[in-house]
């Protein structure tokens, strides 16, 4: 991505905006998902955001703007290291929480996302402190085609056979933002190792993803599970905890059970980034499709201030 011009940078007086880094999905200090939430009265360019997220480093950056319609909380945007997201799940639980913490009174809120309205609330522990938000993506449960497991197995760098299909074939699904889902056996998941050239072969080889490859890749036993993310093409070698992808994967698995009507899963998260986390997502069905709710628990690290 290229830097601003230093006429670009200098065209207006420089600007002060406070920012807040946040720990989602655990409970201890310098775990889960880091996440840098900065406040504005009003906007800033995309190409300024995009530059801001990009010098932060993280998974996401939240930029949160007064919302268009008077009845919601705010407006958030979100950038990864190199493009806007039109919804993710760690930045929304993470944003929820640092508001949470300026706002004694929030108890719920409604987030305007360029991928439609979401549902927030706020738990609090006895003393009034925000412990942990929960979230609803914005749209049911959407699933693409297939994807050959020999693609997933060649993306990283695994065995053919430890891509498992007998649940489901790899498949690109969403509810609001796309990853590719696969079932791996037990063993493969810590043997998982990115290689770009396929992950850009992949994303070049099916018009179907969008320009979009970010794979998500899980091992289950009973209501448990362990899972990891990677989407290198957007900067994110491996992600820490990915809300997004697992309020898709429990929608996913709910969707295999045609006689449930709901069920709640444990996902364990970033155990080999040395960031453990923990998300607790639950699946229902509804009248318009599959829907998520997504927790997380949150620890607030730092706050200060950035010039742009």
């Amino acid at each position: 991505m290229a830097g601003l011009s230093a006429e670009r940078r200098n065209r207006h007086p420089p600007r002060t905006l406070p920012f807040f880094t946040v720990d989602v999905f655990t409970e201890e200090r310098f775990g889960g998902n880091p996440l840098a939430v900065v406040m504005m009265n009003d906007e800033l360019d995309t190409a300024m955001m995009q530059t801001v997220a990009a010098e932060f480093n993280l998974s996401e950056t939240t930029f949160v703007l007064p919302s268009s319609d008077p009845v919601n909380t705010a407006r958030i945007r979100i950038f990864n290291r190199t493009a806007e997201m039109a919804f993710a799940g760690h930045p929304l639980v993470g944003t929820a929480f640092t508001l949470a913490t300026q706002r004694p009174d929030l108890t719920a809120a409604i987030f305007e996302t360029a991928a439609g309205l979401v549902d927030v609330a706020i738990e609090r522990d006895p003393n009034g402190a925000p412990i942990a938000a929960v979230i609803v993506p914005p749209q049911p449960l959407q699933v693409g085609e297939p994807v050959p497991p020999d693609v997933i197995a060649k993306a990283l760098r695994l065995h053919p056979e430890d891509v498992l299909t007998t649940n489901h074939a790899p498949v690109a699904t969403s509810t609001g933002t796309s990853y590719v889902i696969a079932e791996l056996a037990d063993d493969a998941l810590s043997r998982c190792d990115p290689d770009l050239a396929m992950f850009r072969e992949a994303r070049d080889a099916d018009p179907r993803l969008g320009g979009r490859f970010s794979v998500h890749v899980y091992s289950k036993r009973g209501r448990s599970i362990r899972a990891r993310m990677f989407a290198p093409l957007a900067g994110t070698w491996e992600d820490p905890a990915t809300g997004s992808a697992n309020a898709a994967l429990a929608c996913l698995l709910l969707s295999l059970e045609p006689g449930a009507t709901e069920d709640s899963f444990i996902v364990h998260q970033g155990v080999e980034m040395g960031r453990p986390s923990v998300l607790h997502v639950d699946a229902r069905r509804t009248p318009d499709g599959i829907v998520a709710t997504l927790r997380g628990s949150c620890v607030p690290v730092m706050r200060g201030e950035l010039t742009v």
